[in-house]
């Protein structure tokens, strides 16, 4: 400011400048990847991806799913009939401002019918929508649940890959899908393009676990560690879970918690994956039944592609600080970019402006950790080479 005599750009200036550039400053970062690549920041071919939820330009009362539509309308009937009563009330009653008291209910009454339409009218929209929701003020913003109760938001879902050694953020997007399980195998495959390695050990957790993702790093080069969610339903009633029966791959079979043999019976195919179904016919007499299935026989299923997981569950109990290794890596980006952006985390609508606008922030985090690295010299000479 002081050598340009402090002439400075207004607001305008700064926003057109972000809505007319989107592609160059998406590039842009880019290219500085490509650099700390080429200054050698990537040696540790290790990087940890996560996903964090960031508030868009658009209010929790601008957004409509059936969920919400249905909760407002019993809210608002709930409302039409608490003014009925009062308005049952005030015509019972004498004095000079009982009028007063009736026209301002009615008024009310007839407001919250009229939003009632209005309701009705939104919820055939809902209804409508591919993804039956809609967004008022950023058509792309969707509503996400986060990991508190009652702290669902209305924005996006930020992934991002991190360097594990110098916390440089080597890949990012912007989607509106709230959850992970889908991106595990885009954003590592970025990472690793950017790092420019020929392998790449990614660190995930629980919600990026889905087999068709894992499956599909193998063939790129990528060695995942993600542990695998604990959701059997028959662990939770307090009988044995999956991971109670041990797979034997020259048997072809699984061996129980009672030391029987669980062999292949068939294949099945369900939501698109090939499944192979084991059981053995001595539940009947077995004394650890009730432990182990409310059904005529415990059958097992197993995946086409299992061993992948397998492989995958073994390299984490071989590496148990993996995990830790990931929050001290990805976490603390995340928390850095939304202090710097403030309560509305994104000030620009719609997915593509606000991808730039997400490319800007982390550019500048880039920058400010590789001047903390190298310096602000060593960067500036090598930004000139």
């Amino acid at each position: 400011m002081w050598l340009t005599g402090r002439l400075t750009p207004d607001f305008k200036t700064i926003a057109d400048f972000r809505k007319d550039n989107g592609p160059a400053i998406r590039r842009t970062c880019r290219q500085f990847i490509a650099l700390c690549r080429q200054l050698g920041l990537f040696a540790h071919a290790v990087a940890a991806i996560d996903g964090s939820k960031f508030k868009a330009a658009n209010a929790r009362d601008k957004n409509f799913t059936k969920a919400s539509i249905q909760r407002r309308m019993e809210q608002v009937e709930a409302s039409i009939e608490r003014y009925m009563a009062a308005l049952e009330t005030a015509d019972r009653q004498d004095g000079e401002l009982a009028p007063a008291n009736s026209v301002r209910l009615k008024d009310k009454i007839a407001a919250l019918k009229a939003q009632m339409q209005a309701f009705k009218a939104m919820e055939a929209e809902v209804h409508a929508a591919p993804d039956q929701q809609i967004s008022l003020t950023d058509p792309d913003a969707r509503a996400m649940g986060t990991s508190g109760k009652g702290t669902a938001i209305v924005g996006y879902n930020v992934q991002t890959a991190v360097d594990a050694q110098h916390h440089l953020i080597v890949a990012h997007d912007v989607t509106n899908v709230g959850n992970d399980r889908d991106q595990l195998s885009n954003m590592a495959g970025q990472a690793k393009a950017a790092m420019g390695v020929e392998a790449l050990d990614v660190l995930a957790d629980r919600g990026y676990f889905k087999g068709e993702e894992v499956l599909a790093c193998e063939p790129l080069g990528i060695t995942p560690y993600v542990p695998k969610p604990l959701t059997s339903g028959s662990k939770a009633a307090g009988r044995f879970g999956k991971q109670d029966f041990v797979y034997i791959p020259e048997e072809d079979a699984y061996r129980c918690p009672a030391d029987q043999r669980l062999t292949w019976r068939f294949t099945s195919a369900e939501k698109g994956m090939t499944l192979h179904s084991y059981w053995t016919s001595k539940c009947a007499e077995c004394p650890l039944k009730t432990q182990c299935t409310t059904g005529k026989e415990r059958r097992i299923k197993r995946w086409e592609h299992e061993a992948v997981i397998d492989a995958m569950q073994d390299r984490l109990d071989r590496a148990p600080k993996s995990m830790r290794v990931r929050r001290a890596t990805v976490e603390h980006p995340f928390g850095t970019l939304k202090a710097w952006m403030g309560a509305t985390h994104f000030k620009t609508r719609t997915l593509e402006k606000v991808r730039t606008e997400m490319s800007l922030h982390v550019l500048a985090y880039n920058l400010k950790r590789v001047i903390a690295i190298l310096g602000a010299r060593p960067l500036m000479e090598a930004m000139r080479a």
